[in-house]
């Protein structure tokens, strides 16, 4: 294999990633070789191959599902495999405000949770289910976003559906880009009555009853609650 390795720029793992999407003429759609092979086809370590593929994740150039594999978005050509989309997700997210990003998850999310309802597996349930009570056994608000972060796209794993995945992973690539400014606690932990909880919860029971309209409602209800909580009103 004869990489072109002046792609390579700060992060040689990275730039040889992406050479290697360009001379396999890899696309939007395609999947990515599994890390194991990767680390062979491009010399590198395990670590430097995980830290090339979180930055084109964090680009939007690639999206992960759990069990499936690596796959290339819309973002990713097969001219060098960089984003030569017209609104990048960086520039999205800069003219994006947190409000805007709240409708587009109204708009999203909750025919995600529809669809879990409908096709959810029993491991794809037991996740949602993990990432539920680690949001709730959080020590501290970091642990607790992550977990949430991991609840949401449970969900979305959840509905069997890799277009709505790859929707909703954009979203969130733009979600953790946007600035949200300085958000007030008065604990370090969220209270023992924090509304997300029983929030979470209905999300998790309507989806294991399979009622799908159910479901759609309480994942509405829990992102206007969060709006609320942001944004009052």
């Amino acid at each position: 294999m004869h990489l072109d390795r002046s792609i390579a720029e700060t992060d040689p793992a990275d730039g040889l990633l992406r050479a290697l999407i360009a001379e396999r003429g890899l696309g939007p759609g395609d999947r990515l070789p599994p890390e194991r092979d990767l680390i062979e086809m491009l010399g590198v370590g395990r670590t430097a191959l995980r830290r090339a593929l979180d930055q084109m994740e964090r680009e939007g150039l690639i999206w992960r599902h759990v069990g499936k594999g690596t796959f290339l978005t819309a973002g990713t050509t097969r001219e060098g495999g960089r984003a030569q989309q017209p609104v990048s997700v960086s520039a999205l997210a800069r003219r994006t405000t947190p409000v805007k990003m709240m409708q587009a998850r109204l708009a999203v999310e909750p025919a995600i949770a529809r669809e879990a309802a409908i096709n959810a597996s029993a491991d794809a349930m037991d996740r949602i289910e993990a990432a539920r009570r680690a949001a709730h056994d959080a020590p501290d608000w970091r642990a607790y976003e992550a977990a949430d972060d991991r609840f949401h796209r449970a969900v979305a794993e959840a509905a069997d559906n890799l277009p709505l995945l790859a929707i909703f992973d954009q979203l969130n690539s733009i979600r953790r880009s946007v600035t949200w400014g300085t958000v007030q606690r008065s604990q370090s932990a969220p209270p023992r009555d924090h509304s997300s909880f029983a929030e979470h919860d209905r999300i998790l029971e309507t989806i294991r009853a399979r009622d799908a309209e159910g479901a759609q409602t309480a994942m509405r209800t829990h992102l206007r609650s969060v709006s609320g909580r942001l944004f009052g009103g």
